[in-house]
C-alpha cells in the first residue's frame, strides 16, 4: 500500500487520477484542499484536509507517513501564490520524509509563450535548486502534451476533465494555425492513458524521471486537420496567423475559441481566450507540446492509446 497525498484535490485532473488510484483498492490517498471539505463522502480509503497551504510546519505534521505528493495546484490569477503554495508543499515533503514530489505540470513540457504557466518555471527551479548537491526529494515532471480528450468538444470522453474549446474544433469543421506551422508537432494523449501511468508511476520500485513525459501519440498540425477532414467528411475552415501578429495581439480570425478551462473565473474567459489562444498556437511552434517518452519507456507492457483511433471513434456517429 501506498500513502498518497494529493494537493488540489478538487481539480478535474486530479479527480480523474483520485478514481483510478481509489479502483486500485491498494492506497490511502489524503486530500488537501482550499474548500469546504465534501459532506457525505465515506469512501474510507480517503481522508479530507482543509488547508490555505501557508503553514509548513502544519503540511509536513498532516504528511507525516506519505510515500507521494501530487500536486495540482492551479494559479487562479495569482501565479506567485501558486509557486510559494507549491514551494510550501516542497519543504513540508522534505521535512516530513516524502519519498517523491509530482508538481503540477500534467500538460506542456516546454513553457514558452505560455505566461499563465509561470508557477510552474518557478516550481521547476525549486526543485532542481533543493536537490543541486545531494538529492532530498525525488521527482517527476508528468507531461502528456495536449489532451486528445479536448478534440472531442461538445461530447464528454472522460468522467471529469472537460473538453475545452481549442484552436482545432471537429464539431465546427474549422482549426486556426500559426502561418507556417502545418510542420509543427504537439503530443496528444488521453486522460485514461495518463492517469493509468499515474497509477503505475506511485508504485514503480526504480528512480522516477525528473523529465516525465508520456506519448500517446506524435502527430503534426497538418495532420490533425487533415484528420478532423476525414472523420468530419468535409474540408475545414482554416484560419492562418503569422508568428508576429499573435506576439503583438493585433491577429484576426472569423472565430475565437473560449478558453472555459475550471482554473479560469468565468469573468475573465472572454479576455484570456484571445490571450491564451495565441499563446498555444506559437508555444506549439516552439516545441512545447511535444513531449518526451520517458514513462512510455519505464512502462514498456503498457499499450497507450492511438490519439487517431480513439478519435475516430468518439466522433463516430456523431452529427
Amino acid at each position: 500500500m501506498v500513502k498518497i497525498a494529493i494537493a488540489g484535490g478538487t481539480g478535474n485532473v486530479a479527480q480523474e487520477i483520485i478514481d483510478v488510484l481509489v479502483a486500485t483498492k491498494k492506497h490511502s490517498i489524503l486530500i488537501f484542499t482550499r474548500r469546504d471539505i465534501p459532506v457525505g463522502d465515506k469512501d474510507s480509503a480517503i481522508m479530507w484536509i482543509k488547508t490555505t497551504y501557508e503553514d509548513v510546519i502544519e503540511l509536513a505534521e498532516t504528511l507525516q507517513g506519505v510515500h507521494v505528493v501530487l500536486s495540482f495546484i492551479s494559479p487562479h490569477l495569482d501565479q506567485e501564490k501558486a509557486a510559494t503554495v507549491q514551494k510550501n508543499l516542497i519543504d513540508a515533503s522534505v521535512q516530513a520524509g516524502v519519498k517523491r514530489f509530482a508538481p503540477s505540470e500534467w500538460a506542456s513540457a516546454g513553457l514558452e509563450h505560455l505566461s499563465w504557466y509561470a508557477y510552474k518555471a518557478s516550481t521547476r527551479q525549486y526543485l532542481e535548486d533543493i536537490n543541486k548537491n545531494t538529492k532530498v526529494l525525488e521527482y517527476s515532471l508528468f507531461q502528456p502534451g495536449l489532451f486528445a480528450n479536448y478534440l472531442t468538444r461538445p461530447y464528454k470522453s472522460a468522467k471529469h476533465v472537460k473538453a475545452i474549446d481549442m484552436p482545432f474544433d471537429f464539431f465546427n469543421r474549422r482549426a486556426l494555425v500559426r502561418d507556417g506551422g502545418d510542420g509543427d508537432v504537439i503530443t496528444l494523449t488521453t486522460v485514461k492513458d495518463l492517469v493509468n501511468v499515474v497509477a503505475r508511476a506511485v508504485e514503480f520500485e526504480g528512480e522516477w524521471p525528473i523529465e516525465g513525459g508520456i506519448q500517446g501519440a506524435q502527430i503534426s498540425i497538418g495532420r490533425l486537420v487533415a484528420l478532423g477532414e476525414e472523420i468530419r467528411g468535409r474540408a475545414f475552415t482554416v484560419d492562418k496567423m503569422k508568428a508576429d501578429e499573435l506576439e503583438r495581439g493585433t491577429w484576426k480570425s472569423s472565430w475565437v475559441p473560449k478558453i472555459d478551462h475550471p482554473s479560469i473565473p468565468p469573468e475573465y474567459v472572454e479576455a484570456a481566450s484571445k490571450t491564451i489562444v495565441a499563446g498555444i498556437l506559437l508555444a506549439i511552434g516552439a516545441r512545447a507540446f511535444e513531449s518526451g517518452d520517458a514513462w512510455n519507456r519505464l512502462l514498456p507492457d503498457y499499450d497507450f492509446a492511438d490519439a487517431e483511433a480513439f478519435l475516430k471513434q468518439a466522433w463516430d456517429g456523431k452529427p
